[in-house]
């Protein structure tokens, strides 16, 4: 179909291999302190948000810290930057901006974060930092299902 925007192979390929090597990094930790302390570190590194761009209009619904999430981009690619005021959520950040920035947003609407599972995330956060982070897996994707529709004439 002409005009096709879906997911691709090189996308596809691409955002598996992010998370195979979350995977196997996360691998490299024996116990659970040191995959949290990993955390810390990625969200130390994270790239802060200019203080313009930490607006309300700009907070993710449902998570305890704040998390300020910019998204930029068109039905081609999706650019996403994002900080928090905790430093662990900003290691999570960090890992989903490994995984979906650069992407179409139709790959990642396709693309499923099973990194998450394969790390133990889903067994060792909290439940309220478990809940930040499906909220802010939930407002990338809703971020990434306006794009992909609003370049479908085009």
């Amino acid at each position: 179909m002409e005009g096709d925007i879906g997911m691709t192979a090189t996308d596809a390929d691409s955002i598996d291999q992010a998370q195979q090597e979350i995977t196997e990094e996360f691998g490299l930790f024996d116990d659970w302190m040191d995959r949290y302390q990993y955390l810390i570190d990625l969200g130390k590194k994270l790239e802060p948000l200019p203080a313009d761009l930490k607006t309300d209009d700009r907070l993710v619904d449902g998570c305890q810290s704040q998390v300020w999430l910019v998204v930029d981009g068109d039905a081609r690619r999706l650019d996403i930057r994002a900080n928090s005021d905790a430093t662990i959520v900003s290691g999570l950040i960090s890992l989903l901006l490994r995984v979906y920035s650069g992407h179409s947003p139709q790959a990642v609407l396709d693309a499923r974060p099973w990194f998450i599972e394969e790390i133990g995330l889903s067994k060792h956060l909290s439940p309220t930092r478990a809940n930040g982070l499906h909220a802010m897996l939930g407002a990338i994707r809703g971020h990434a299902r306006r794009l992909a529709n609003t370049d479908e004439e085009g």
